[in-house]
């Protein structure tokens, strides 16, 4: 009897000590973010068990040896095995073919792209590794919906459904933010050009008013977040491009990443002579993000990047330089030698704070800067521009009427100190000796603060209906110190936009299974710029009023073929009132007026197709396409009605078609095809310009020299039919004296690029 129950006590110590709990943590790979909801099977005994908000698991295994295989939405499902005598940290890769399944982290709530009522478009870092590394910004051609006009590398104007197209030389009225530090100016201007795409892991891009989220940005939203490290790596890598026109770029990178640290940087030097006269350009750019997670799932973060550039301008020429002698520069801005140069930076430091299971935080603080220089044939102008402020965000899940849900709330300010003067150019009483200081013309200091009060509710109604409801309170004000006292006239003052309100509503109903119909209603908002608000004196425009529009959208999200096809649909109508148009007074030099209405209405289609042509040939097709209808309902200049007249400065269609040939994990052949339809160019509709087509075509070669030396080569054809096309307009450009009208900037005609990359793992 004493050795039966001696025998049956040490099978019970036996099967106590072979049962153990096992702890871990799942978290993405490429940007070490704790992964909820993801499915953690252990094989031998099959229990599953999901991670909580925090990315952390408990499961129960019956053997020494562990065997798990994880899962979770948006991922690459990965397999675990071995013994563990500590705590876990598993990393999932994100699945880039299942584009539906990506989390979109730019709303107040996150959800995947599927689920958020909503036209958002995605571009990962591998989208952005099949263009050159010279033009980052051209990367935006290849979403619907979004146009960009570059008449040179510095002189990039995005405009998100026509909204945008009649500004003159800079993008505005859409709201950029990089890592939650704002990138748009206090007035709305935004330059997106000063970025390298190597230091960019991600960008979201929300199409139409998004003001109930982010304040002002009436055409919409660009979320950008840097690159990171990858856990237990550390590596380094430098890369080097160069192309037609001179053109070279060289980019050192070096990341570092544990379970509980990720710290990556980036530093690069670009330099072109163009393809135009009085078109060089220099830039050097450096990035640093550093990230600290606790236990928890707390993240402290740092983001550190700065920008020197100098640029020529060769400027918008008329259409007989444009058909005969495009690499021709605009006379007075070759004479003058014209430039633009500054210096850039921005700082911002973020806390996520979970303070319970239910309730966290984000916060950032941030301040950015600029100093500029800008030589122009009719004044030179120099610039300081500084800015801090803060942003808060708290989301709280709970049960509302038994129905789950979860609710965001927070705040945001935003303070800029903005110094401007102006001086006679003298380059006309100095031959050859480009632009020439003079005696000052004016001296303002324009300081402008908003402040953003928000908050959203998503409702899960059912288990197929979801509502999203949300809001925004802005306040803006702005004052003027005018220091220019030679010309006796002052008109320093404190002034205030009227309190603006931005509701939204959405809906999201899934039909079954990876198919879901959308529909929203939101208003939108933008204030004028600076030079909007200046009247030719130098004065500010008190009666000039912010841009508010309406969207009104449904649309269509669906995978299909077990999620290799994906196709989204989206049909919307934007109404605009008090529209802010550039009148054209003198030479290069506008004012800001409010003109009337116009209604943008249009569809956008997306189509993504993955096929495996073998074991080892995979091919990612794609097919994005715009159709317009931009109009005047009520608009009157200059005492011409104008209503009913299409409006300038954006094509009436966009096609972007192409695919990605991967052979192994080797070989990457990528191919590009833009269609951009007539584009009108002035508001009268009496000139356009012809369709085009640009095809671009790039491969890419990637192997090991040994164990830990990767490397890389690359080369490509832009262009390569060679099409005459403007790349960008100057919408109701003006002739003065006996000159032309100048209307059309060149696009630059075929040219080719090569690179050489290494990689060291440490």
């Amino acid at each position: 009897m004493k050795k039966f129950i001696f025998v049956v006590i040490l099978l019970f110590s036996i099967a106590d000590a072979s049962a153990q709990v096992v702890k871990g943590k799942i978290v993405d790979a490429t940007t070490s973010e704790p992964i909820e909801n993801a499915k953690i099977f252990e094989s031998v005994s099959e229990v599953a068990v999901f991670s909580d908000s925090n990315g952390n698991f408990e499961i129960e295994i019956q053997n020494i040896s562990i065997s798990l295989k994880i899962s979770a939405l948006g991922y690459l499902s990965a397999k675990y095995e071995g013994v563990s005598d500590s705590v876990l940290t598993i990393s999932l890769i994100p699945a880039r073919e299942n584009l539906s399944e990506v989390i979109v982290n730019g709303a107040l709530i996150s959800k995947t792209l599927q689920s958020t009522p909503a036209a958002i478009s995605i571009l990962t870092s591998g989208d952005l590794q099949k263009k050159d590394d010279f033009n980052f910004a051209q990367v935006f051609n290849t979403v619907p919906g979004v146009y960009v006009n570059q008449g040179a590398l510095n002189t990039t104007k995005l405009n998100i459904r026509g909204i945008g197209a009649r500004s003159q030389y800079s993008t505005n009225r859409i709201q950029a933010y990089f890592n939650g530090i704002p990138l748009t100016t206090g007035e709305g201007a935004l330059t997106i050009d000063d970025f390298d795409a190597e230091a960019i892991s991600k960008i979201e891009i929300i199409k139409g008013p998004t003001s109930s989220i982010y304040g002002a940005g009436l055409g919409g939203v660009i979320n950008m977040y840097a690159g990171n490290a990858e856990i237990n790596k550390t590596q380094i890598g430098i890369s080097s491009q160069v192309g037609s026109f001179d053109t070279n770029k060289k980019t050192i990178s070096a990341s570092h990443g544990t379970e509980n640290t990720s710290l990556f940087a980036s530093f690069s030097d670009l330099e072109s002579d163009g393809y135009r006269e009085n078109g060089s350009y220099k830039r050097q750019s450096g990035l640093i993000n550093a990230n600290v997670f606790t236990e928890n799932g707390n993240k402290l973060s740092f983001l550190g990047n700065f920008t020197k550039l100098k640029a020529f301008i060769p400027s918008s020429i008329n259409e007989n330089d444009y058909l005969n002698d495009p690499e021709k520069a605009a006379f007075t801005w070759g004479s003058s030698k014209g430039f633009e140069s500054y210096e850039r930076g921005l700082l911002g430091i973020s806390y996520l704070h979970h303070l319970s299971n239910s309730l966290t935080n984000l916060t950032n603080l941030f301040v950015n800067f600029r100093d500029a220089y800008e030589p122009r044939p009719f004044n030179i102008l120099k610039e300081e521009r500084v800015a801090t402020g803060a942003r808060t965000r708290f989301n709280l899940k709970v049960d509302i009427f038994e129905l789950a849900s979860e609710l965001s709330f927070g705040a945001e300010y935003y303070k800029e100190w903005y110094n401007m003067q102006t001086f006679e150019n003298l380059y006309q009483d100095f031959e050859d000796r480009g632009s020439v200081l003079g005696n000052i013309l004016s001296n303002n200091e324009q300081d402008r603060s908003y402040a953003n009060f928000f908050g959203q509710l998503n409702l899960e109604l059912s288990k197929k209906l979801n509502l999203e409801t949300g809001f925004n309170v802005n306040t803006t004000i702005y004052s003027l110190k005018d220091l220019f006292v030679q010309d006796e006239i002052d008109q320093s003052g404190d002034y205030r936009f009227k309190t603006v309100f931005s509701p939204r509503i959405g809906l999201s109903y899934e039909i079954e299974k990876g198919k879901n119909l959308y529909t929203s209603i939101s208003h939108g908002f933008s204030t004028p710029t600076v030079e909007e608000t200046l009247t030719p004196e130098g004065q500010i425009n008190t009666d000039l009023k912010p841009e508010t529009g309406i969207n009104y959208e449904v649309g269509f999200k669906g995978n299909w073929f077990n999620n290799k096809l994906y196709t989204e649909v989206a049909l919307y109508s934007i109404q605009i009132e008090n529209l802010l148009v550039a009148q054209r007074i003198s030479e290069d030099q506008y004012v800001g007026i409010n003109a009337g209405k116009t209604n943008h209405n249009g569809i956008e289609t997306t189509i993504r197709y993955n096929f495996d042509l073998s074991s080892k040939i995979g091919i990612q097709s794609y097919f994005n396409t715009a159709l317009n209808y931009f109009e005047f309902e009520e608009f009157t200049n200059r005492d011409i009605d104008f209503s009913g007249n299409t409006l300038p400065g954006v094509p009436k269609s966009t096609l972007n078609t192409g695919f990605e040939l991967n052979y192994g994990r080797n070989f990457s052949f990528y191919t590009n095809l833009l269609a951009v339809g007539e584009i009108l160019l002035n508001d009268a509709n009496s000139l356009s310009t012809e369709n085009y087509q640009v095809l671009d075509i790039k491969a890419r070669y990637d192997f090991k020299i040994f164990k830990n030396l990767e490397s890389n080569i690359s080369a490509g054809i832009n262009n390569v039919l060679d099409e005459k096309y403007a790349s960008s307009v100057l919408p109701n450009a003006v002739g003065f004296g006996n000159s032309a009208p100048r209307y059309y900037y060149p696009g630059n005609p075929r040219n080719y690029f090569v690179g050489v990359g290494l990689n060291y793992v440490f």
